[in-house]
């Protein structure tokens, strides 16, 4: 997700404006025709590149409020820049709940800060939904009733790359170039869970810093491991890199990324589409920047919205697309609580999704909570770049854990 000159000057006033639009919004009297919102993003630091999570979320509900609100009711979207620290993230959802007395938390970002914040929200009960990260421990139902994650989880995630590469390549020499934060360190986890004895193909695995200055000579060395498999876990912005690096070094191994890199758009196209051609993936969400979705109903409604309600220079951020699909599912879950939008009632219809499937996920990926299960998403497709375009393959997979198997 990179950003231009222009684009920087525009996304720090967007930012700007939002901000001050939350505080203005924050300062208004509590209101029985309102459900209040909180959320929490990194608008700044190592990770502001998702804060585009945040502004696609509060233009969806711009655009359920233009369209009467839900059940008659006007929704107030306080969103605040926790600048990726889970100390601030504590502070701001403190306020948000004592001072701006939201009826819930929802979307916030990232592991650490969900984490800081989860004992604080469970012992006032304050609903803690549809978190932006896919830690399992964030989906633990017996544990901490109010706390529900939403996408698949990491671990999961990393098993399904492991599946591949035992079907695919069972005999084949890997290599790993991981972030070393606790998304990269859940997802290298699966992986080696779900490589059991191959874990002895394993060449070399690296772990990164998410302003790393030293990608080159990593990529370098785990060319020179001899593998045939080279698995990337990290932030899309990164991703671009290692794939124009590898490429550079006329290195063409099997390469497999996370989903949250898998964007066309914002990793693969920046690193040249040629050098992208036969990425591995897999993924939940449909790609903006994907032309197999150019005639999707949905994707035009996503288009729609982006020229009317989130007028930015790119609409193929596919961290926007995320917090759309998120938001989306709220709206899903507030609808069914009719006029009781008390905690309780908020938390229970949560709890109670059936076969729901958000509009940009991808086919026959869907919704299902109840009381005892808190991963609302356990399947994906893999998925291969083919220079142009993400063609899928294989059968939807259901991702292999349970709350249960989390600890």
């Amino acid at each position: 997700m990179r950003v231009t000159g222009r684009l920087l000057f525009i996304v720090i006033i967007a930012f700007a404006s939002l901000g001050a639009m939350s505080q203005q919004r924050s300062e208004q009297p509590a209101s029985d025709n309102e459900i209040r919102i909180g959320n929490v993003m990194p608008y700044s630091g190592p990770l502001s590149e998702f804060g585009a999570i945040g502004t696609a979320e509060a233009a969806y509900f711009d655009m359920i409020n233009a369209r009467g609100g839900i059940n008659g009711r006007k929704i107030r979207f306080i969103t605040r820049d926790d600048n990726s620290d889970p100390a601030a993230a504590l502070k701001l959802t403190r306020n948000l709940v004592e001072k701006d007395d939201v009826h819930l938390m929802f979307g916030s970002f990232g592991t650490p800060g969900n984490l800081a914040t989860r004992w604080y929200l469970n012992e006032k009960k304050i609903p803690q939904l549809f978190l932006a990260t896919g830690d399992e421990e964030l989906s633990q139902a017996k544990a901490f009733p109010w706390t529900m994650g939403w996408q698949p989880s990491f671990r999961s995630e990393g098993r399904i790359y492991a599946n591949y590469i035992q079907a695919y390549y069972p005999r084949k020499k890997i290599v790993v170039l991981w972030q070393n934060d606790q998304f990269g360190r859940m997802l290298y986890k699966g992986i080696q869970e779900g490589l059991g004895d191959l874990n002895r193909h394993v060449l070399v695995d690296i772990a990164f810093d998410i302003n790393d200055e030293h990608l080159e000579g990593h990529v370098s060395i785990l060319k020179r491991a001899g593998a045939d498999i080279f698995v990337f876990l990290g932030v899309p912005s990164t991703a671009s890199k290692v794939i124009k690096l590898a490429a550079s070094l006329k290195w063409r191994p099997v390469f497999i990324v996370n989903d949250a890199s898998a964007s066309i758009a914002n990793a693969m196209a920046p690193a040249g589409l040629e050098n992208s051609a036969g990425v591995v993936s897999a993924a939940f969400l449909k790609d903006p920047s994907d032309p197999a979705w150019k005639n999707d109903p949905a994707m035009k409604d996503w288009f729609a919205f982006m020229d009317k309600y989130h007028q930015v220079e790119s609409t193929n951020n596919s961290a926007a697309v995320y917090g759309y699909a998120a938001a989306e599912a709220l709206t899903k879950v507030l609808k069914q609580c009719g006029d009781d939008f008390s905690r309780e009632n908020i938390m229970r219809q949560a709890a109670s999704l059936k076969s729901y499937q958000p509009s940009l996920a991808l086919p026959n990926i869907r919704m299902n909570t109840s009381p005892d299960s808190y991963l609302p998403i356990r399947q994906m497709r893999l998925v291969q770049f083919d220079g142009r375009s993400w063609q899928p393959f294989g059968d939807v997979i259901e991702t292999a854990f349970t709350e249960g198997a989390a600890r």
